[in-house]
């Protein structure tokens, strides 16, 4: 796997369910200001790359996280409760993706078509990636390549047509609203820029991933950030607040009317399919990694090590499975959310690990400290404006956190497995 490809899997797991399915409820926070929360979050995430980049170039490993974790934190139940996080938050965002794939889907449908089309299409598209994963590393390269160029290239299309057309007026700073309010629609659109991290799960299978790794964690957020700021200008520019409020579900499509019309709008829509396919053929690699992991250093049950034609894809079968039961389900009204913030506590257990290590990796304090802090507060952004906003949420997230623990406790008290640590 290559630069191309691997870089193409991040930015296929960031654009994805995120800026289409989020923009709407960030713009109803933070207005026309949407793309300085955008920069605020990018600027977060490249923080946060950094101590991957580091981490991941000191020990490539295909569970990524679940590594870096081992390595500074010990093999101890804390270690082994947040593995478990991170895989439950994996099934968490690909069960948004899926979802937010057959919204999509159904729209191409004829008026009134019954709802069991939803779960059809969210299921269909889990099993066509689960094939995918299946054949190989190369496989997802190769698909992730295209399905992203085709996405970007929509996606620049629709971001100059609508800067071009855009009214100056919609993006006056006048009319900003509080910088409270800037910094949470910040800590929600930050949920668009979590597939960076699934880089790192291909760091094996990387050609010289000392160099590839770390320059495809950058130029993966990078152009994303750019890509985010420039659909941000778009929208805001062309459509006025109200207006993306009454088309909160699809205000990316919505946009694009004023100056492609109708032909806009399918556009958009497709641009919309590929974005959740890529992000599910990402996020499905690097979870069924995480889970293989998990399995084969000891911390879900033996039955799931089990060989399957002298393969290892059991992971990828048990991931599947759960996001298809999920999608299938559950609501997925605060999701996004429970997926955010999942991750967000992984950010910080990696840079807490990170810091135990860095005579090993070389990185400069300063920044693994500040990388660490600035998850921590965006942490604190999250659970108060879902503490303001919708407490079930945050029961829901402490119910996950504690499961995961709880968990990994049980089996550890009652199984005596350890996680092994791989030899350098």
């Amino acid at each position: 796997m290559g630069l191309y490809a691997a870089t193409s899997i991040g930015v296929g797991a960031m654009i994805g369910a995120g800026i289409f399915s989020i923009f709407g409820t960030a713009v109803q926070i933070s207005g026309n200001a949407v793309y300085i929360s955008f920069i605020i979050a990018g600027m977060i995430a490249l923080l946060n790359t950094y101590s991957y980049a580091k981490m991941g170039v000191r020990y490539p490993s295909a569970g990524g996280p679940v590594e870096f974790l081992l390595k500074g934190l010990g093999d101890r139940v804390l270690t082994g409760g947040f593995n478990l996080l991170l895989w439950v938050s994996y099934v968490f965002g690909l069960s948004l993706y899926a979802k937010g794939f057959s919204f999509y889907a159904v729209t191409f449908l004829p008026p009134g078509s019954a709802q069991i089309w939803t779960n059809f299409f969210a299921t269909a598209i889990i099993l066509v990636f689960t094939a995918i994963n299946f054949i190989g590393s190369k496989a997802v390269g190769k698909s992730e390549l295209i399905i992203v160029s085709i996405k970007i290239g929509v996606l620049l299309l629709f971001a100059t047509g609508g800067i071009l057309y855009m009214n100056p007026g919609n993006l006056s700073a006048s009319t900003w609203p509080s910088s409270k309010n800037i910094f949470f629609g910040a800590g929600m659109v930050f949920l668009a820029y979590q597939g960076f991290s699934l880089i790192t799960n291909a760091a094996e299978d990387m050609k010289n991933p000392e160099k590839t790794l770390p320059r495809a964690l950058y130029l993966s957020v990078v152009l994303v950030i750019i890509i985010y700021v420039s659909v941000s200008l778009a929208v805001i520019g062309n459509l006025s607040i109200p207006e993306i409020g009454n088309a909160k579900g699809y205000a990316l499509a919505a946009a694009a009317k004023p100056f492609l019309g109708e032909l806009g709008f399918k556009i958009m829509a497709f641009a919309a399919l590929f974005s959740t396919a890529s992000a599910i053929n990402a996020t499905l690699y690097g979870g069924a990694n995480v889970s293989f992991m998990l399995a084969k250093d000891g911390e879900l049950p033996e039955f799931f090590e089990r060989k399957v034609w002298h393969r290892n894809p059991e992971g990828l079968f048990v991931t599947s499975s759960l996001v298809i039961l999920c999608a299938n389900f559950i609501q997925l009204e605060g999701i996004g959310m429970l997926a955010s913030a999942s991750n967000l506590i992984i950010y910080v257990a990696i840079n807490v690990s990170h810091l135990r290590l860095l005579k090993e990796t070389g990185a400069k304090p300063y920044l693994i400290w500040a990388s660490l802090f600035s998850s921590l507060i965006f942490f604190g952004v999250l659970v108060y404006y879902e503490l303001v906003n919708s407490k079930i949420i945050l029961e829901l997230l402490v119910i996950t956190v504690f499961f995961c623990f709880f968990a990994e406790w049980g089996y550890r008290k009652y199984s005596g497995r350890s996680i092994k640590e791989r030899t350098d």
